[in-house]
């Protein structure tokens, strides 16, 4: 199944994602990296490549970042795993990894669950 990590400035907007998306998806691999090591807000290299390391298979990951240096980081962390099937998306963070998990709990492969992740950008509230 097509895991997913959420990149954040901050650890609770990251984890409150991540429960957000669960309530809709539990079974889906998700993994929030938000906010740095001693709490403090900022991107951290280990905590995105950690997240990454928890729930990567075959089938891939799809990493949803917040903004600025969480895209920057990403970037660096993924320099890393080039051999790997990860992916950055660019969706509306909430939206996205919602939409994102409940298709991936679905078994949907990596392009169709990116495809609904960036299909999340035109979604109307109301």
């Amino acid at each position: 199944m097509v895991g997913i990590v959420i990149v954040s400035h901050s650890q609770k907007l990251a984890e409150g994602v991540i429960d957000l998306a669960a309530l809709m998806a539990p079974e889906t691999p998700m993994r929030a990296a938000g906010g740095m090591e001693d709490g403090g807000f900022g991107t951290s290299f280990e905590k995105i490549n950690n997240a990454i390391e928890e729930i990567y298979s075959d089938d891939g990951v799809v990493i949803l970042m917040d903004l600025g240096s969480a895209v920057m980081t990403t970037e660096m962390v993924l320099e890393m795993m080039e051999d790997r099937n990860i992916k950055m998306i660019d969706c509306p963070i909430v939206e996205g990894a919602i939409a994102a998990a409940v298709v991936a709990a679905g078994n949907a492969s990596m392009d169709e669950v990116i495809q609904v992740a960036i299909a999340s950008r035109t979604t109307p509230k109301f």
